[in-house]
């Protein structure tokens, strides 16, 4: 008996979505949990498996096509399915170059999402995977290490319908249609505009202290908690000594009603392929240095193989972006509604600053809190920003929470 494909039910939030880019075609093989079929939501890329073995005998949408929840993909025909021969084993000592390239289809899901995101050559990428397959995880440390991207061309096939060019005498233009992704974060940073009253407060921080702290401990905290120590841990400290004193930082508005939160669930904007987005770390008050910096560490791998779940981007009641990362001097973050503040982080400079009466070079990092003026009064506002300042110019305040 054939099997119907359907669209996976979607959240409360989320009424449509669009389907990205078919992995199989009509009268493919295809194995079960086998990705079939991408698709766009307005917060994630949601892969849609197999649910048996068999052979596609109807796709019935096509790429590009709005779909809702429980709506009919294709139409599996059972079958049987030889399983893949095993892997002739190969003599290094005579052929030590003999490993051949991996293939799309030879990838997971997983890894093969990556690769087309990243636009990489799997070639050049060293696999820990068994026979030196490469996993997502030599994928992720190949795009973290630095090295040298190659990347190989890509099909006209990939590239969505809608895409067009319009060439003018030895001038072009390309154009398409915005993504689910790009068009809510349009949305949404014009609907912040349109509806907080923003206005943006600046400070300095001297990270000296900071610095000789993880100068002085990374090495045993990496060796201690298997994960490197970061600033965004001690900034999430900062920023919850901050919102303990000042509440109203930490609410929202919802009618006529103001929200004070008393948990603090706090977003980390992050660059991914398909675009920003503000994964959430939940109840950081309670969580460790470690905890903090596993967990950021775990949220930005998803975030760049597109593997985040609704879930993960979901709440929030405060939200730290750090522009830093890519040079930025001073910016002024927008707010992520119905969020009503945001603090910027920026690159770190060796600077001149007075100290005792002397002239002294430290490393500054100017901070920006956007806030909604509506609930939140300048002299807040400037007040949170200074109480963050003073812990990580001080870290042993986030210690003993003064």
């Amino acid at each position: 008996m054939s099997v119907d494909v359907k669209v996976p039910m979607l959240p409360e939030s989320v009424t449509e979505a669009t389907l990205l880019t078919w992995h199989k075609k009509v009268g493919d093989l295809v194995r079960r949990d086998e990705n079939l079929v991408d698709i766009e939501t307005e917060k994630v890329v949601l892969e849609v498996p197999a649910p048996r073995d068999g052979i596609i005998k109807q796709l019935a949408r096509n790429s590009g096509d709005i779909v809702t929840s429980d709506e009919l993909l294709a139409v599996i025909e059972p079958a049987k399915l030889e399983e893949p021969a095993a892997e002739p084993s190969i003599s290094r000592e005579t052929e030590p170059d003999a490993e051949p390239a991996q293939t799309a289809a030879q990838m997971g899901p997983a890894v093969r999402k990556l690769v087309a995101d990243n636009n990489l050559d799997i070639s050049k990428i060293p696999g820990t995977g068994k026979g030196a397959r490469v996993t997502k995880a030599d994928v992720i440390k190949f795009l973290d290490s630095g090295m040298e991207v190659e990347t190989t061309p890509q099909p006209a096939a990939t590239a969505p319908a809608s895409v067009s060019t319009v060439t003018k005498g030895d001038r072009s233009e390309r154009r398409q249609p915005m993504s689910r992704l790009r068009s809510t974060i349009a949305q949404r940073l014009v609907q912040a505009q349109h509806t907080a009253a923003m206005l943006t407060t600046f400070n300095d921080v001297n990270l000296q202290a900071v610095l000789e702290l993880r100068k002085k401990y990374k090495e045993m905290f990496e060796k201690k908690h298997g994960t490197r120590l970061g600033f965004m841990s001690f900034f999430i400290k900062a920023s919850v000594e901050a919102l303990k004193r000042y509440p109203a930082v930490n609410g929202s508005i919802e009618g006529n009603d103001i929200v004070f939160r008393q948990y603090y669930d706090i977003g980390i904007a992050a660059a991914s392929p398909r675009g920003l987005v503000v994964p959430v770390v939940r109840d950081v008050n309670e969580k460790s240095f470690a905890e903090l910096e596993t967990e950021i560490a775990n949220l930005a791998d998803k975030a760049r193989g597109g593997t985040l779940t609704i879930e993960e981007l979901t709440g929030g009641t405060f939200t730290i972006t750090n522009g830093g990362i890519f040079g930025s001097m001073l910016s002024t973050p927008i707010l992520n509604p119905p969020q009503s503040a945001i603090l910027g982080m920026h690159r770190i400079e060796q600077r001149p600053v007075a100290e005792d009466g002397e002239v002294v070079i430290r490393p500054m990092m100017y901070l920006a809190l956007t806030y909604d003026h509506r609930i939140i009064d300048g002299a807040e506002a400037v007040r949170f920003l200074v109480t963050i300042k003073e812990s990580l110019e001080d870290p042993a305040r986030l210690l003993l929470e003064i």
